[in-house]
């Protein structure tokens, strides 16, 4: 029997996975598996990750003919995955040694639905840790009562998938896989879900995760069309949570945390390409007026001046017939 299915995402990252393929050697053992997706790289990714195959103890290839994005490609390997319990790692980050033993050993001890880790960022040679938003740790949680207060960073904020462990349950619930096609702000709808339909989780004091931050062929560091999916991933978090028999309570937090993201992206306009930097104001002007209006105003009341303003004045400003994301 499979113990623990990791799921590895790869795409043109040829510098860094030598570094992300050491550390899942030294965390392997006989009940592993690693899901090794190459995402239709074109760069020497597939050579590398055709050695592992052959080197790395578990190891299981599979190839995209299209690149598909980060979400499909973790979707992939989810439906590949054998163990009774399913975590994820990105191609360009890495992991202590030990770190996936003791990961599933806190799992099993606590019994619940998942698992939530904190992390340490590097961006260059600089380290800071980063902690699940969860102030209770190894008790098991209702995940329902981790989403609240509205006005400040929760678990449902803390959405990388990586930063955790899932059981197969999950999976046969449909809780587990990804929005297909996201290729930017996947975990969000994902951790939602998570967070309204599981039945327990737990936050741990677990550090082995290290997240590579500046990568200059990540999303976060592009200013392209694809990071304008973080407005289909966040409409998809209101519309999800509108049905909520809780809806009342829930959407204010996802109507806010929708407000803020817009206004993040809009803070850092200078970095997109002209053309998409228009698009991104017309995108998240639609969005402003496709939210639930009361909860809207509630949430821009709630915000500081300077941000409000511009997402009122944004509100105000006409969007293209048929705008979508």
């Amino acid at each position: 029997m499979v113990k623990l299915s990791v799921i590895v995402p790869f795409y043109n990252v040829q510098q860094y996975a030598p570094d992300t393929l050491r550390s899942l050697r030294a965390n392997a053992r006989e009940d592993f598996e690693f899901i090794l997706v190459d995402d239709c790289s074109r760069d020497g990714t597939p050579d590398i990750l055709a050695r592992a195959e052959r080197e790395l103890p578990g190891a299981v290839l599979v190839r995209h003919e299209r690149n598909g994005g980060l979400a499909t490609a973790r979707n992939t390997g989810i439906d590949r995955a054998r163990g009774t319990y399913l975590t994820f790692l990105d191609g360009d980050d890495w992991l202590a040694p030990g770190y996936l033993p003791r990961l599933v050993a806190g799992v099993e001890e606590l019994g619940c639905d998942f698992v939530r880790t904190d992390h340490v960022q590097c961006t260059a040679r600089a380290r800071a840790v980063h902690r699940v938003p969860v102030g209770r740790r190894n008790v098991v949680l209702n995940p329902r009562e981790a989403i609240l207060p509205a006005d400040r960073s929760t678990s449902v904020d803390y959405a990388y998938a990586w930063a955790g462990v899932y059981h197969r349950r999950l999976v046969d619930r449909g809780l587990l896989h990804f929005t297909d096609g996201l290729r930017t702000a996947e975990d969000r709808p994902w951790i939602w879900k998570l967070h309204r339909e599981a039945e327990s989780f737990a936050a741990v004091s677990l550090l082995g995760v290290f997240y590579r931050r500046g990568v200059a062929s990540s999303l976060t560091q592009i200013g392209d069309i694809r990071q304008l999916d973080f407005i289909r991933a966040f409409d998809q978090v209101v519309a999800e949570t509108a049905t909520d028999p809780e809806a009342d309570a829930l959407l204010p937090k996802a109507v806010r945390t929708y407000c803020a993201i817009i206004s993040h992206h809009l803070g850092s306009i200078e970095r997109f390409e002209p053309a998409v930097a228009k698009k991104l104001k017309s995108l998240s002007a639609a969005a402003l007026r496709r939210m639930p209006q009361n909860v809207l105003d509630e949430a821009l009341d709630s915000m500081d001046l300077l941000r409000a303003t511009k997402l009122r004045r944004l509100r105000r400003r006409p969007a293209p017939a048929g705008a979508a994301a």
